[in-house]
């Protein structure tokens, strides 16, 4: 077996990837029954549904499973440090294309990360999976006492070599390619743009730790250039978003599957942090008034309309993430999509 399969107690060095707001029970335990390592994002979720989440996993799955959580990166901003309204008054036409009210600021836009970490270590999954930073030496030690595995996610060298320095179990390099948002927390974004075939390579002789390639892998021929590259396994995300069996709509599952090479973008329009999916009515809307909120308050706000959307089955006016190799998501069953990649591994 390889230090993948070891260290996580799958068949197959294959990982989910953890798809905040896009996460589902079936799609993860479909991976993970698979012989592969299904992950669930739980970005926003409070501590009693992180519980229960876990719970409808174990029910679903006899095989280990992952559970992603976002780290504070110090720079969110709170209801008391914003004035909403502008950014509430340039996205109005959107609320009302989605049929609900502008709303009023929340109390909090997001559950305590602590509360949220607390309720991990309760539930205990075989793994968390971490991204936009670095799990504290309490964290980490609470982790270990209970027998969870932590991988961190780097989208540069020196990401990977401080995570590793922190004590983490493994670490996914993730290149510019992937879909959804870029990870960064050493620099900006914007400045860690590196694709996967150079990123790979490089955390790979930087760290000793097991690296999990993603961004751009989608079939076979994927997985077997993450391998050549010196990667232990692979994080595949959008090739799994299109399959029946994740919660993203079925006009986003469309959109995946229209996709051409140079159809995703990078946008801070839809969560105020920058991510890469494919265009539509709210990201140009969004992104022509120039107004948008920094980061949780443009999620929040942007989360409002999406929920209706989602709802309504209006693909117009939700987050279509997708990464730059969407094209090649041709299978709409997640057993399907496993079977592909499995076929890229050595026998």
């Amino acid at each position: 077996m390889g230090r993948l399969e070891d260290l996580f107690g799958i068949d197959v060095p294959i990982v989910l990837g953890p798809f905040g707001g896009l996460s589902s029970v079936a799609l993860t335990a479909a991976v993970s029954t698979g012989g592969g390592l299904g992950s669930f994002g739980l970005y926003g979720y409070t501590p009693e549904r992180i519980l229960d989440t876990v719970s409808q996993l174990r029910g679903a799955t006899a095989r280990p499973v992952a559970v992603n959580l976002w780290l504070p990166r110090g720079d969110e901003v709170t209801p008391a440090d914003l004035d909403v309204q502008p950014f509430l008054d340039a996205a109005a036409p959107l609320f009302a294309a989605a049929g609900v009210e502008v709303p009023a600021p929340p109390a909090a836009f997001l559950p305590s990360v602590a509360d949220q970490l607390g309720a991990v270590l309760e539930a205990r999954p075989e793994v968390l999976s971490v991204v936009f930073g670095i799990p504290d030496a309490a964290t980490l030690a609470a982790a270990r006492g209970r027998g969870i595995r932590v991988i961190g996610t780097a989208t540069s060298v020196a990401e990977a070599v401080a995570l590793e320095a922190a004590g983490v179990d493994a670490v996914v390099a993730t290149g510019s390619e992937a879909g959804g948002h870029r990870v960064s927390f050493l620099r900006e974004a914007s400045a860690s743009l590196v694709g996967t075939f150079a990123l790979v390579p490089q955390v790979v002789d930087a760290v000793g730790i097991p690296v999990i390639a993603a961004g751009g892998i989608a079939d076979r021929r994927g997985v077997a250039a993450a391998l050549a590259l010196g990667a232990d396994g692979v994080q595949v995300g959008t090739a799994f978003l299109r399959t029946r069996q994740s919660a993203a709509t079925g006009d986003h599952r469309d959109a995946i599957a229209r996709s051409v090479d140079t159809e995703t973008v990078l946008t801070r329009a839809m969560s105020g942090r920058l991510a890469r999916g494919i265009p539509n009515r709210a990201m140009r809307e969004l992104e022509a008034a120039g107004m948008i909120a920094p980061f949780p308050a443009q999620n929040w706000l942007t989360g409002v309309f999406r929920a209706a959307a989602t709802a309504n089955g209006d693909g117009e006016l939700v987050s279509l993430w997708a990464g730059q190799a969407a094209a090649l998501s041709r299978l709409d069953d997640a057993a399907e999509v496993l079977d592909e990649l499995k076929a890229g591994l050595p026998t």
